[in-house]
């Protein structure tokens, strides 16, 4: 098949290029630069230049190309994730998760798309309440915390308008690679390496995440597997705070966290970091792995981040995500 990969050059749509094209597909790739677009040549596809926020430019690069599958894997993160401002820190992420989403389903309508896939993100976003693992029936919170409700909404426009349009949202959890570190952005690593990101209060807050990789593989199985709705985009085991960060401090040779109370932690990570520390949901990936005929490689973030984030202290530096629009 023909497939348009919008934000081709990204933590995901990086691999998600050569994973098609070893496949046998025909893949085109955006991204801002031609030097960006020259690294979708060599990974395998055919690079091209697109401005995500033009309409001129959405709808040409679409039209032109007329293919089977369009796959929305557009952020903008270079400057990492602010947890105290997190609204901010995705200004431009959020605007092509809306108005960006926007043009690329009214070119790919225009064009005689069949299948459209759309990244999400599942975690944080889940209601506060009930069950600690959610699926794809659950709501999302109905009261986002103050600084997240610009990003929380732009999420829900991008899952409500692509699943109008009868395509598929994929909601990956927090991302991890030795490249991409861990979260959107790459800003956890750092925050754990400085002894900044604290085990607050209990620790309760529960987490699912996903190794870049297996997020690429799940995109390619979405590719020709399932039908249209939600998809949580996870490992098979999430886990509490209290857990999960004491393990990976120690394995990427980090000194243990610090414990402290939520009013301690506030000044560190905001509001928004303290709750999502306390009071997160995790998410269930049965959906996933039994429509899209996928499962995780590491299915449990202990082996993924022995596997991924091991390096010894001195080789690492702050990871960043690249923009991909």
């Amino acid at each position: 098949m023909k497939i348009f990969i919008a934000g081709a050059t990204g933590a995901i749509g990086s691999r998600l290029v050569p994973l098609l094209a070893a496949a046998g597909h025909d893949v085109i790739g955006t991204s801002r630069t031609p030097a960006g677009a020259q690294r979708v040549d060599t990974a395998g596809g055919t690079g091209i230049v697109m401005d995500a926020l033009d309409p001129g430019s959405v709808h040409r690069e679409v039209l032109d190309a007329r293919p089977d599958v369009l796959v929305h894997e557009l952020t903008a993160l270079g400057d990492g994730i602010d947890l105290k401002h997190l609204d901010q820190a995705f200004a431009r992420t959020n605007e092509l998760r809306t108005r960006g989403t926007d043009l690329l389903l009214s070119a790919a309508d225009e064009a005689g798309v069949g299948r459209v896939l759309v990244q999400s993100f599942t975690g944080w976003p889940n209601a506060r309440t009930g069950a600690a693992v959610k699926t794809e029936e659950d709501p999302l919170d109905p009261t986002p915390i103050a600084g997240s409700r610009g990003t929380h909404s732009a999420l829900v426009h991008a899952e409500e308008a692509t699943l109008a349009a009868g395509g598929l949202v994929l909601r990956y959890g927090p991302l991890y690679s030795p490249g991409q570190a861990i979260g959107e952005g790459g800003e956890m690593l750092r925050l754990v390496r400085d002894r900044r990101l604290p085990i607050v209060g209990g620790g309760g807050g529960v987490w699912s995440f996903i190794h870049v990789g297996d997020a690429a593989s799940a995109t390619a199985a979405a590719v020709t597997h399932g039908p249209s709705g939600l998809y949580n985009i996870v490992d098979d085991e999430p886990a509490a705070v209290a857990e999960w960060l004491p393990e990976l401090a120690r394995i990427v040779g980090a000194r243990p966290p610090l414990r402290v109370p939520a009013w301690v932690a506030r000044p560190m990570i905001g509001v928004f970091g303290v709750t999502w520390m306390t009071a997160s949901r995790g998410s269930s990936n049965e959906k996933a792995k039994a429509l899209l005929e996928w499962s995780p490689r590491y299915s449990s973030w202990r082996e993924g981040f022995r596997s991924g984030l091991g390096e010894t202290p001195s080789r690492h530096s702050a990871s960043r995500s690249k923009p991909t629009d």
